[in-house]
């Protein structure tokens, strides 16, 4: 795959930069040849820097790399979509993505990082931060119970509670994976493996 440099002037390609694991857009750059293999390479994004008027790694500041999954070309070869892992916020404002929302709607992954700063600076007050401190024996107990007890709420025609203990389970199943230094994105990847 060699995207077509020399259909622009400039010999800039847009590349636009998607989470791998939640499908979010996150920023928009451009490449000229140089980035395009730099990026290649060394596995992390590195645009060409109209500002700046040379190579620049997202993240060579920050330590915030994007760290490249996947590389695909459009249909007329003139635009990139890379799928990468972020290793932190991508705006150089602190958000998540540079398209962030106001109130960004809440979802799994949002979840997934408050259970991994829990774990990664623990306070007295916090739940989760108490789960991790017992240690991984009393994380996978509590999904067994979450478990059970779901399947003794699925009986039942009360919605309420049905959903009360999913969501219990689920969340009890994401401090385990955060237990055993797993995440969704490794899930999510071994299910795509067994579509396969």
């Amino acid at each position: 795959m060699k995207p077509d440099f020399a259909k622009y002037t400039d010999g800039l390609v847009p590349v636009i930069v998607q989470d791998a694991a939640t499908r979010q857009v996150l920023m928009l750059g451009f490449m000229n040849e140089a980035a395009f293999h730099q990026s290649q390479q060394e596995g992390k994004v590195t645009f060409f820097s109209r500002s700046k008027q040379r190579l620049w790694t997202k993240g060579e500041t920050s330590g915030n790399f994007l760290y490249i999954k996947e590389m695909i070309p459009d249909c007329d070869n003139d635009t990139l979509l890379i799928k990468a892992n972020p290793a932190g916020p991508v705006c150089h404002t602190g958000a998540a993505t540079c398209f962030s929302e106001a109130n960004p709607p809440f979802s799994l992954e949002t979840l997934e990082r408050i259970i991994a700063d829990r774990k990664k600076n623990p306070s007295e007050k916090s739940y989760t931060s108490s789960l991790f401190a017992k240690g991984i024996n009393k994380v996978a107990q509590k999904v067994g119970e979450e478990a059970v007890e779901l399947v003794i709420e699925s009986k039942d025609d009360n919605r309420e509670l049905f959903l009360g203990e999913a969501a219990d389970l689920l969340f009890h199943y994401l401090v385990l994976l955060q237990a055993k230094e797993f995440t969704l994105t490794d899930v999510l990847d071994t299910l795509e493996k067994r579509h396969k």
